[in-house]
């Protein structure tokens, strides 16, 4: 197997078993999970969103799988290499079926790659994992070649965030038919049972699953956006594990007999984002006397930096989040590739700021609307109340409108905010996954900025970016990358606030593997030993 040594990465057919059956079928231990994150859809490829990719490692298989500190394993295929320095070779695990009995093939595959980036309505799909394949090419069943626009040293990294769909249930299917279950036909090892969209979804046993078995005959994972609810359900026995512990509740479970904890650090940041989209003011924009003004604020870099160095992210990392994140002015904690260890952390200069506003002709400031999700990851909502008082310390008066993430995230897409504090996991764990996603100008063709919300747009930075990812050797390119990240840095083309820890606590008897890519997953949920 061909791996870069600094790569890391992190039924029936066509329908639902009836639950009756299925319980009948399924002996053994259940399991409850209760998550903080909203699942938007079944459907794997509709949205590159944590909550959904969780959901999805129940049901789906990857090519490449990701172990909880971030390190490639095999999945699907079972090696890899570079044949060529523009074409990868994939060989693929023999034996393995589908949820209905079908066999898995290359077939499927090259179905995925063409299907993953096109999905209709995606508020951010998985186009920026794919955007340097140019052809695929099915050498045998269990063998595929991908041909790269240019020398991509990660797609095995890449890969591992693909989920492979079947091509004979997922040809012609629709967001909706995964949601339904006809078309949610896996290899994972978990069927899916049913899905209740901001409730719950039921999972049981692949008995056929080709890895190790599970020990849980069937899973319920439940979604319960509010913390202290979550907590008080373990405590009461309702739930085995939940995740995205609040803060607030951590050191009281780390005393609590009955309760396990389970914490790493995390690859997600959480950042501001303003419209880059419109030249005129953006919705939620106004002068002092509730007018829009004349010009966009954000295209102009002082206010940008403005608004950045008026944050006090030590205090928000203190007091806010408790303990529970990292103040930080990148996208990555130290130690992991491309980390850029001369970017230090911004700190509030709240006169810097004010006279960089007057500078950019706003010296009595201007109003907006800050948007947040309230249930996307612990205390979003009350950072984005935090961020609101200090830029109103500077006179930019702001105003907090917090959302449900299932609505807030697609809005965000259509570009309905002026500003938005929002999160992003880079679980490639290198600096080339956020700027392509994120930062990179948005274009379908090339399939660059697939996350861009804001539509912040560099040709400067998008040449640097591309020219950084194609870099063959590890320490060229990961000099590149940090120089991108230095170029974020003094352009602020988002404000990066906090890097989050990760928690989940189980019930006693229980042990999870708590994981840096924060996937909350049965498959990392075993007995304890002990």
């Amino acid at each position: 197997m061909h791996v870069s040594r600094r790569a890391l990465g992190l039924g029936a057919a066509g329908a639902l078993a009836a639950p009756s059956l299925v319980l009948a079928q399924a002996g053994g231990q259940n399991l409850t999970i209760a998550t903080g994150g909203s699942i938007t859809s079944v459907d794997p490829h509709f949205f590159n969103a944590a909550p959904n990719s969780s959901l999805a490692l129940h049901i789906f298989g990857t090519l490449v799988e990701r172990t909880h500190d971030a390190k490639l394993v095999p999945g699907l295929a079972t090696s890899w290499r570079a044949v060529e320095p523009q074409l990868w070779e994939f060989k693929l695990r023999e034996g393995v079926k589908w949820h209905d009995g079908r066999d898995f093939t290359a077939e499927d595959v090259a179905f995925t790659v063409t299907r993953a980036p096109n999905v209709p309505n995606s508020p951010g799909g998985f186009g920026g994992f794919l955007r340097s394949i140019e052809r695929t090419e099915v050498v045998d069943r269990h063998t595929i070649r991908f041909r790269t626009h240019y020398p991509n040293p990660i797609l095995p990294t890449e890969m591992a965030s693909i989920f492979i769909i079947s091509k004979h249930v997922g040809e012609g299917a629709s967001t909706e038919d995964y949601n339904t279950g006809r078309a949610a036909i896996g290899t994972g090892a978990y069927r899916l049972s049913s899905y209740r969209p901001g409730d719950r979804t039921e999972l049981v046993r692949n008995e056929e699953f080709w890895g190790e078995k599970e020990p849980w005959a069937r899973v319920s994972y439940r979604f319960v956006a509010n913390d202290a609810a979550r907590t008080a359900a373990l405590l009461a026995g309702d739930f085995d594990m939940v995740d995205q512990v609040s803060s607030s509740d951590l050191a009281r479970l780390k005393r609590e007999p009955r309760v396990a904890v389970s914490e790493t650090v995390g690859l997600r940041v959480v950042y501001l984002m303003a419209d880059f989209s419109r030249q005129e003011s953006p919705p939620g924009v106004t002068d002092n006397n509730g007018q829009p003004l004349a010009r966009n604020p954000f295209h102009d870099v002082r206010v940008r930096q403005a608004l950045n160095m008026a944050i006090n992210r030590q205090a928000i990392a203190e007091r806010v989040m408790e303990g529970q994140a990292t103040a930080t002015s990148q996208w990555l904690p130290p130690g992991v590739f491309s980390y850029a260890d001369d970017v230090r952390v911004v700190q509030q200069d709240i006169e810097g700021a004010r006279r960089l506003l007057a500078e950019a002709g706003f010296p009595q400031g201007f109003r907006l609307t800050l948007h947040s999700p309230n249930d996307r990851f612990p205390n979003d909502s009350r950072i984005a109340q935090a961020v609101a008082q200090f830029w109103t310390r500077i006179g930019v008066q702001t105003q907090v409108d917090a959302l449900p993430w299932a609505s807030f995230s697609a809005r965000s897409a259509r570009q309905e905010f002026a500003m938005r504090l929002t999160s992003w996991g880079s679980v490639t764990a290198e600096a080339g996954y956020m700027l392509t996603n994120i930062m990179m100008t948005y274009d379908a063709q090339r399939r660059t900025g697939a996350s861009n919300s804001g539509r912040f747009s560099s040709p400067e930075l998008d040449r640097k970016v591309s020219e950084a990812i194609a870099i063959i050797d590890d320490e060229q390119r990961e000099r590149a990358l940090q120089d991108c990240v230095r170029w974020a840095e003094r352009e602020v083309p988002i404000m990066p606030l906090v890097q989050l820890n990760h928690t989940w606590a189980t019930r006693r008897g229980l042990a999870y593997q708590a994981r840096m890519d924060e996937r909350t997953v049965a498959m990392g949920v075993k007995p304890a030993r002990g």
